[in-house]
């Protein structure tokens, strides 16, 4: 069954997961908004009046600001099981669960937090939709292998439009994605800019694990980068930094490669592990402790095809991340009933 969402028109809400209706409701713009000092430290303890909004330039009035940690959000969690992802897949593997069980806490009764998982090699699929139950995530996760193609263009549209709903979204709970891999895409049929346009239509927020090691790159990096950027997160890149404060790096040959650490020990895997769910509290702890503003756009410019979008802070010093526009009518989209 298919679904007209109109932002300004009509909304999506459901009754439980994926019992979608339409009602009327007003253009309102969700903004989470990540403030950081000179250090990268995250700024907790601003207030409302700190903050200044502009939509294509001018000011708006913010209709709803909020600062509280644990605010509901609905999460993707996408996994590159393409061959490139093969080396270190079990330090990832074991990320992508101990992310599943932070971001959706099995002391959540209130059931504040969802998410739902989709995997990608030549094809995407949604291997485990939307629920509240972190066990059902990580239980998949468990079991999944690597080896294959890349379609995940393929696989952020799907989780833009192929899963149940939860009643709220985007306003609260709002959405976000975080994708596990290096960027490259190999095998989508959808591109780069359909899958980026479709994120900011349905105001999603994306972030990234790199699985790119050891100072490579990978052609899907400046991609990965340009998703988060554009809707207002950032890009972790645990295995690039490892040797950093460690003397000696690059002083050691070995078959093996150029390592401090010899390939095979305990201190080689201890970095890793170490690196990978250091990106792991970091994305965790950005999307908990975001400020979010609201705002409703004058609807005199309500038909523009994309508006842009600025947040400024009255305070020195301090850098501030968002998204950087958004589109006033939604795409349609696929909505699906629950049991």
């Amino acid at each position: 069954m298919r679904y007209l969402l109109v932002l300004g028109l009509l909304c999506l809400t459901t009754s439980a997961f994926g019992q979608v209706t339409l009602s009327a409701s007003v253009n309102e713009v969700i903004v989470p908004v990540t403030v950081t000092d000179e250090k990268g430290r995250f700024v907790t303890d601003l207030n409302k009046e700190d903050f200044k909004i502009f939509d294509e330039g001018k000011e708006q009035t913010i209709t709803f600001f909020s600062r509280e940690r644990e605010q509901p959000i609905v999460v993707g969690f996408l996994l590159d099981l393409s061959s490139a992802s093969t080396m270190h897949w079990k330090k990832y593997q074991e990320a992508a669960q101990e992310l599943a069980l932070t971001l959706l806490p099995e002391s959540d009764r209130k059931k504040k937090f969802s998410g739902y998982l989709v995997t990608y090699k030549e094809q995407a699929e949604l291997a485990v939709n939307t629920t509240s139950d972190s066990a059902k995530i990580v239980e998949k996760i468990g079991k999944l292998k690597t080896g294959g193609g890349a379609a995940l263009y393929d696989a952020i549209y799907m989780a833009c439009t192929s899963r149940n709903l939860v009643k709220g979204e985007p306003l609260e709970p709002r959405r976000v994605i975080v994708v596990i891999g290096d960027g490259h895409d190999n095998a989508s049929k959808k591109s780069l800019e359909e899958v980026l346009e479709i994120a900011q239509r349905n105001l999603v927020t994306v972030y990234g694990i790199s699985t790119v090691a050891f100072g490579f790159s990978s052609e899907g990096e400046k991609n990965l980068t340009r998703l988060a950027a554009a809707t207002g997160g950032r890009v972790e890149y645990p295995l690039n930094n490892l040797y950093k404060d460690i003397p000696g790096y690059l002083s050691t040959p070995s078959d093996e490669g150029n390592y401090a650490i010899k390939v095979g020990t305990g201190g080689y895997a201890g970095e890793i592990a170490k690196g990978i769910f250091g990106a792991v509290a970091n994305v965790a702890g950005e999307i908990t402790t975001q400020y979010i503003l609201r705002y409703v756009p004058d609807k005199e410019e309500s038909k523009r095809v994309k508006r842009r979008i600025a947040v400024e802070v009255n305070l020195p010093n301090l850098k501030v991340r968002n998204r950087e526009g958004y589109y006033p009518y939604g795409p349609e989209v696929i909505g699906k009933k629950g049991k």
